[in-house]
Formats: structure tokens, sequence, C-alpha cells
């Protein structure tokens, strides 16, 4: 055999070994798992790889390394004569040598694989997964001593605890989401099939949501001071249409509890009687971890306090399942809330909507941060005051008119975007 005929094979196993391990490393574990019911066969193979995972990418390691070294052995034999015609330092005939035997390698082994393997990785594991079986058995005396000689340096020498190679394939979060993102992208979903989508998304990122996020801010809570008359509590049921009320002794940061209207056909002699106790949850606590308080204490509302103890609002089921569902009407839900487009570059909105939804519904990219949810709150972010009617906020690129704004809260504002280049 020629040595082109040697440098030809070596490079092609190289880009195999390194193609493999490219699609090995970026397939979708969850994927994979789906697709043993098609393929039974080929799945039992993917197993074995994927829960001896340090052993298998050492395998191809070893694999790619014995390739080089016959490639480099080949290449410097046949590049030496033919430079030695034009070069007279053996230094130079090294590097010019080691310069196009690296980009030959670079180019035709490492960067074209590992990008197309990486386009549809879980195909390439099915088509090569009998092959990678073959060299896994051939490899693995050296595969397993290279493992157990890298796992004695990291906890030996380096004194880092050493991985388990052989830890069994564990289906994450990260798996179910990357499933998705990718189905999502690839595929042309109707808006029914979205809707779902989202949920989805939604529910995957339940745990990151903080209840700041979610809550009704303190200005917005219908409550009453606990020396009430029933008759006031009664008179504020009807013009609320709310079925819960909190109750305050003294002052909103002091509420004590609540009373539900199914309460007042119990007929309590007087308001205290009627009043139920809430969970009292700081703002910064998990969506999830609110919904495991509600489904244990058997409740649906929770007091939602700041880092000072004040109140800074109130939290129910349906705000933490709307994180999820989307949008849940009920008999007593009024959109009151102000959207309206009035030109291509100007759009009215009230200031208590939030910025994610503007920009989703919208398109507009105004930036959003944790130190605020609502247009208001990112006006009031940036201008560190609360403006005044008619006043123009500029931030950015975007011009904000305010229409309408109170001593303490901005109600309605217009919005200008950039004109389009």
């Amino acid at each position: 055999m020629d040595n082109i005929t040697i440098i030809i094979t070596a490079l092609l196993f190289s880009a195999f070994f390194s193609g493999c391990e490219m699609a090995f490393i970026s397939s979708n574990k969850l994927l994979i798992e789906l697709n043993k019911k098609k393929y039974p066969r080929l799945g039992k193979i993917l197993d074995i790889f994927i829960n001896n995972g340090g052993l298998f990418i050492s395998t191809l390691l070893v694999g790619n390394n014995i390739a080089l070294v016959v490639y480099g052995l080949e290449m410097g034999q046949l590049l030496k004569p033919i430079l030695e015609e034009y070069l007279i330092s053996p230094m130079a005939i090294l590097l010019t040598q080691t310069a196009l035997s690296t980009i030959l390698i670079l180019v035709t082994a490492e960067f074209l694989p590992k990008i197309l393997f990486r386009i549809n990785p879980i195909l390439i594991l099915n088509l090569t997964a009998l092959p990678l079986l073959l060299f896994y058995t051939i490899f693995f005396p050296i595969s397993r001593l290279t493992v157990q000689f890298s796992e004695f340096l990291m906890s030996k020498v380096l004194k880092t605890p050493a991985q388990n190679s052989n830890n069994e394939m564990v289906l994450g979060r990260i798996d179910l989401d990357n499933l998705i993102t990718q189905h999502h992208e690839k595929l042309e979903i109707d808006d029914d099939n979205a809707k779902e989508v989202k949920m989805l998304k939604n529910a995957l990122d339940f745990s990151k949501i903080k209840i700041r996020e979610c809550i009704i801010p303190r200005t917005e809570i219908t409550a009453i001071e606990v020396h009430e008359s029933l008759d006031i509590l009664k008179k504020r049921f009807i013009e609320t249409g709310h079925s819960k009320i909190l109750i305050y002794k003294k002052s909103i940061d002091n509420i004590i509890g609540y009373v539900h209207v199914s309460e007042l056909f119990k007929k309590p002699k007087q308001l205290k009687n009627a009043i139920n106790p809430l969970s009292i949850v700081p703002e910064t606590m998990t969506a999830n971890k609110l919904l495991e308080v509600f489904t244990k204490e058997h409740r649906s509302i929770a007091l939602v306090v700041d880092e000072f103890g004040g109140t800074a609002g109130i939290v129910t089921m349906e705000d933490i399942l709307e994180e999820i569902f989307g949008e849940i009407d009920d008999e007593h839900d009024v959109s009151d809330l102000i959207e309206r487009v009035i030109s291509d570059e100007e759009y009215q909105f009230s200031g208590r909507l939030e910025i994610d939804y503007i920009n989703e519904k919208y398109n507009l990219g105004i930036k959003q941060s944790e130190n605020y949810e609502t247009l208001a709150g990112f006006i009031l972010h940036h201008n560190e005051s609360i403006p005044k009617n008619d006043e123009i906020v500029i931030i950015g690129e975007f011009k904000f008119k305010i229409q309408l704004a109170s001593d303490n809260r901005i109600e309605l504002v217009n919005v200008i975007t950039p004109k389009p280049l």
C-alpha cells in the first residue's frame, strides 16, 4: 500500500472518530431514549455508549490518535523528498511539513466532519453504531487503562474528585428543553401546537420564576381594616366582584388574613370571626416552591413580603398557574389594561403591562431586567422619578410620552419606536 492510500485511509478514520465524538456529545439523550422504540437493537448498542460515556469517548480518542500517528508518519515520508528539492534548511523543511500536515488534518479530519456530523447526530449514531461497537470492543483495554489513569491523576495528584465514567444515563430538564427547541425550530407549528409548545417551555422554566414576577402589587390590593363593619365588607365584595378580601390591622403592612365571600353565608356576628389565615412568603421564593406550599396547606392565596417585612403584594393559585398555561379568565376578570396601536411607530400601553408581554406581542425589543417587570417599572428605573403628564422620556431608541400619571404611579404611556431604516 503506497503512502497516499495510507494517508487517505488515516484521514478517513480520523474524520470518522472526530465526527462520531461530536455526534455523541451534541446528541439529545432524551431523543436517543425515544428512538429506542423505533430501533430497539441499535438502541441497546447506544445504551452501552451512553451508560459508559467516559470509556466511549476514550475509545474515540484512542482511535483518532492512532489514525493521526499513522497519518503523521506517512505524510512526513511523502513530503520530505518533495520539500528537499526546494528547501535547504532542515528546520524550514520541518516547519513547512508540519504546517501543511496540520492544515490538511484540521480541514479534512476535524472541522468538516464535526460540522457535518453535528447536523443530525442521532442519524449518524444509528448508522455508525455497529462499527463503533467493534472499535469499542477492540480498544476497550486501552480505553479502560486510560480512564483509570486519568481518575488516578484527578484524585491523587490534583486532589479533585474524579467523575464516575460508568454513570447510568440521567435525563434532565436540559435534555427536554433542547428537544422542544429543536423540534420547534424545524417544524412548522400551527397556533394550537405553538401554545402547547409554549406551555411545555413555561413548565420547564417554572422553577426559575420568582414570585415577585407574578404578584398583585400592594397598590392594587383590595383590603379593609379589621374593625370595619360587615356591611362595609359586603359592599366591598359587591363593588369588586372578588371572592376574597384581605383584612389588615392599622396598616396594609400588617395583614392578618382574608375573608372568603362564602363566610358571609355563615352569618358571622363580627368581621374578625370570618377571617381565615393566609400563608406569608418572601418575594424571592420561586413559583414551584409556592405551589408546594399551596398544595401542602390547602390554600390558594398568600401574602408576599419584601426584604424589610412590608407587604409587597399578594399572589394566588391562579397567578401561579398562569405562568404555565397563560391567562386564565374567570367570571371576575376585567380587561382594564390598555394596549392600542396608534401607527406603525407609536403604541399606547397601560403602565402595568409587562415588558416581556409587550415585546412578544409587538416585537418592540424593550430591554428587560430583573429590576422591573412592567412598562412603568422600566420608565421609573431609568428616569429615577415619576414623570408628569405630557412629559417625554427618552430611553435608548425609544420615546415615552406620559399620557396619564399620578403622584405615585404611571398609568398610561405612548411608546414611540425608532423609524425603520
